[in-house]
């Protein structure tokens, strides 16, 4: 059982940066492969209401954020 030990300030706090770090990490991510792209994928998606792409980048999203998970988790 876990009890209360997560709401110690040293583990609570560690647990806040490395979620924050993940998001950075997962943030650079999208913002490179939308750079790598030939066209702007937030308009393309958003004002062109691409459907297909958005079912893309939305795995492509997933895919990052499983990617960061492990090597943060180890």
């Amino acid at each position: 059982m876990m009890g209360i030990e997560w709401m110690k300030p040293g583990i609570f706090v560690g647990s806040a940066l490395f979620a924050l770090l993940g998001v950075v990490v997962f943030w650079l991510c999208f913002v490179i492969i939308d750079k790598l792209t030939p066209y702007d994928l937030w308009a393309e998606i958003i004002e062109k209401k691409n459907l297909a792409l958005a079912i893309v980048v939305g795995a492509m999203c997933i895919a990052i954020g499983l990617i960061v998970s492990a090597a943060m988790h180890g």
